[in-house]
């Protein structure tokens, strides 16, 4: 029997990237926006909590299983920046495209080798609003910032993160290429792998 899991985001981009991955455990992966739930505000300071408050929040209004996913670009020269606040890097009124404009100009004068940065993704699966353990898994890819943006795939900063293993932007990978070693990809393996365990 098909599962119903609602997912924690109004992001359509990683809807999609989601449902795709959790096909093969027969769930189906509705956004949050089908059941009229409103975004919740993000007041953790972590990967971690934001999530948690974000799968308690969508499992609370729905009253089904929720899956929520916080996610960021975390670049070594800026300390960690964005960090959790990647989505909205250049306001509240943020773009991707304005988000990676400011990037770019924080990294302006910065060499090549010093432009290295991680993609964090924390996923969080909650049975129930009152989960007291829920499953959290984290994942990371390591690459660097490029000097312009190339590439029409993704979404967020894929244009500027080189990722070295394939010699090109994130934003020019297939979906296929970039679910097998992308940040959330990993963090969905380790929850596939989990709620596989708990199926059997």
């Amino acid at each position: 029997m098909k599962k119903t899991v609602v997912l924690a985001t109004g992001n359509q981009g990683k809807v999609k990237e989601l449902a795709r991955m959790l096909a093969p455990i027969q769930m189906t992966v509705v956004p949050q926006s089908e059941y009229e739930v409103e975004d919740v505000p993000e007041t953790g300071t972590t990967f971690v909590e934001n999530a948690i408050i974000k799968a308690r929040h969508a499992a609370k209004i729905t009253g089904l299983p929720a899956i929520a996913d916080d996610s960021g670009l975390a670049v070594d020269f800026l300390n960690s920046a964005p960090g959790i606040y990647s989505a909205r890097y250049s306001g509240e009124q943020a773009t991707d495209a304005s988000n990676i404009n400011k990037l770019l100009r924080e990294l302006a004068d910065i060499p090549e080798p010093e432009r290295t940065a991680r993609f964090i993704c924390v996923l969080v699966f909650m049975r129930h609003a009152d989960d007291p353990t829920p499953i959290i898994c984290q994942g990371e890819w390591v690459g660097r910032i490029t000097a312009k943006p190339s590439g029409s795939e993704g979404f967020g900063y894929d244009p500027v993160f080189w990722v070295e293993q394939h010699q090109c932007t994130s934003a020019e990978l297939s979906s296929e290429q970039k679910n097998a070693i992308s940040h959330r990809g990993l963090a969905l393996q380790q929850l596939l792998t989990q709620l596989r365990d708990q199926q059997d």
